[in-house]
């Protein structure tokens, strides 16, 4: 699609919050004044064009994590609500160099047509844990709203390992048993990746640097999965969208184990690769996970000012 580039865009004025760390000033807030003054509209109306009034907008709300904490179960579900433009691919702008280098001009190009009144979102769960994201975030858009969705920090090295494991038979290439990888002369590999994504406390305080709690809502992924429709409430009225979303848009698939959605007459269910059983581990190395996790989860609690049903 063709696409024309406007000179001027009058924009929605919004209030400023006032962040516990500003950022620094550098090419993120030249982008950013770049793209006050750029819209792309479709040029023709051909095949594939998008409906007369709609443009690609910036994300005004990302989600930014936890890889494998059920980020793309959220997007789905969010975006069974009308006022919701969804990208349909994990973009990895604010954490990918070669992404960002192309600054947000290519960003925008990146999103969803949507309508005026439609909230565009972006998910791309690595953000949560790459050191160089919240900044960038911030430098875009300093009262954009955030969405991190978690889950019990053990369970989610499992099903981490399990995810890796998978793209490497799907490949016919070998990966060593999870007992290799998260130990190490008997005791836990602090090394592992996977352990380190789950220290949600660490992360967190970088995030704090720049942004309000109030600009940060935790979705707790454990009760998605387990009865997703209060959650789901909780996140539009975080977002301020009017009430659309109903538990009848859910239902449990009792062949793969987990919710459904019904969207319009439509079921639909979360691809294949979700919901996979983890590896059976030994409970004496369970427990040296819990053992791990234990005070960083509880730094994390008194973080954000609330607990979660975690091991």
């Amino acid at each position: 699609m063709t696409l024309l580039l406007l000179g001027t865009v009058l924009l929605v004025a919004q209030p400023q919050l006032v962040p516990s760390h500003p950022a620094a000033p550098g090419p993120g807030l030249k982008q950013q004044e770049l793209l006050r003054k750029v819209i792309i509209l479709p040029e023709d109306t051909g095949e594939g064009a998008a409906t007369n009034g709609s443009t690609q907008q910036l994300p005004q709300t990302i989600i930014i994590g936890v890889r494998k904490g059920g980020t793309r179960a959220l997007l789905e579900m969010l975006s069974l609500h009308p006022d919701v433009a969804a990208a349909e691919n994990e973009v990895h702008f604010f954490d990918w160099e070669e992404h960002y280098s192309q600054g947000l001009g290519w960003y925008l190009t990146q999103m969803p047509f949507s309508s005026p009144h439609q909230l565009t979102v972006e998910k791309t769960p690595a953000y949560f844990t790459s050191p160089k994201v919240p900044e960038r975030i911030h430098s875009m858009n300093p009262t954009i709203r955030l969405l991190l969705i978690l889950r019990d920090p053990s369970e989610r090295v499992l099903s981490d390992y399990t995810q890796v494991l998978y793209n490497h038979l799907q490949k016919h290439k070998p990966y060593p048993p999870i007992e290799d990888l998260l130990m190490r002369d008997g005791r836990l590999n602090v090394d592992y990746k996977a352990l380190n994504r789950s220290l949600y406390h660490a992360h967190m305080l970088n995030w704090l640097r720049f942004f309000p709690l109030g600009h940060i809502h935790i979705v707790d992924g454990d009760r998605l999965i387990r009865d997703p429709f209060p959650e789901i409430q909780k996140v539009e009225r975080f977002l301020k969208l009017s009430p659309q979303i109903n538990a009848s848009n859910f239902y449990f698939n009792k062949t793969k184990g987990f919710y459904c959605l019904r969207d319009s007459g439509k079921d639909r269910c979360l691809h294949e690769s979700k919901g996979r059983a983890h590896p059976q581990v030994d409970p004496k190395l369970l427990d040296k996970l819990h053992e791990y996790f234990h005070e960083p989860n509880k730094k994390f609690f008194k973080l954000v000012g609330r607990t979660f049903d975690w091991h």
